[in-house]
Order: structure tokens, then sequence, then C-alpha cells
């Protein structure tokens, strides 16, 4: 903790005396970030929730509306599929995100539209099976 400032001695020796002992104990070596430009600095526009969004990033948490949360949960699922082991497998993969969808259809939270309609089960499996032929061949 800080020791109170003496009286009449001035502030900015008060400080300064503060900083020079601190240096002189080593309490600002090796310090996160040092000799890098604080990111505030490199900012042009003035955020309010600049805190926020920080710590969010450092937390690695990303907050969606709920139907921007439902496509990319789509689109990450179709590039899922291309990976899948089995038909039953990009089946059941499909199927699941075609109840979230038709959920979320006939219950729409707030927010933009989701702007999706369920996928078609047999063309998503014919486009697996294709690629999955066009892989095989390469090998």
């Amino acid at each position: 903790m800080t020791e109170r400032k003496p009286p009449g001695v001035s502030f900015e020796s008060f400080a300064d005396k503060q900083i020079r002992d601190a240096q002189e104990r080593g309490e600002f070596a090796n310090l996160p970030g040092a000799g890098e430009p604080s990111a505030s600095v490199t900012e042009t526009v003035y955020d309010e929730l600049w805190w926020i969004k920080r710590k969010m990033a450092r937390e690695g948490i990303a907050v969606l509306p709920p139907t921007l949360a439902l496509r990319k949960e789509a689109e990450d699922t179709l590039l899922a599929v291309a990976a899948a082991p089995s038909e039953r497998v990009v089946r059941r993969m499909i199927e699941a995100l075609n109840v979230k969808i038709r959920d979320m259809m006939f219950k729409p939270p707030p927010g933009p539209p989701l702007g999706l309609k369920p996928y078609d089960v047999e063309e998503v499996v014919r486009q697996w099976h294709e690629r999955r032929a066009g892989t095989q061949g390469a090998d």
C-alpha cells in the first residue's frame, strides 16, 4: 500500500520519490506489454465499452444475437460435414441443425432475421458422397 504524503512535500516530488523507490526495488521490471505501444494509443476512435471488449477478447468470449449464432453454427456444421466419417453421422449432424433452425423459425428471438431454412438432408448427403469420391480418387 502506498504511504501518505507528508505535510509540506509537494505532490510531484512525493510521486517522483515513490516511482524512484519502486524502480530501485525492481517493481517495473518484466511488466507485461513492456516496450509495446498501449492499445488505447493505437485505437483511432474512442469506445466506451473498450474494457468489456478487451475482457471478452482475453477470455475468448464472443456474443452474437441468437440468429447470427445459429448462422455461424450452420456454417461450422456444414464445414464439419466434409470431415464426417460416415453418412449416418452426416445425417445426424444436419438433422440436429435442422431442428434448431425450425425452432428459431417458429419462435424467432429478437435481433436480425435468421435468413436460413432447413437443409435438404439428402442433398447434403449427396454432396458429401461426391466430395468423398473426389478425395478418394485423388489418393
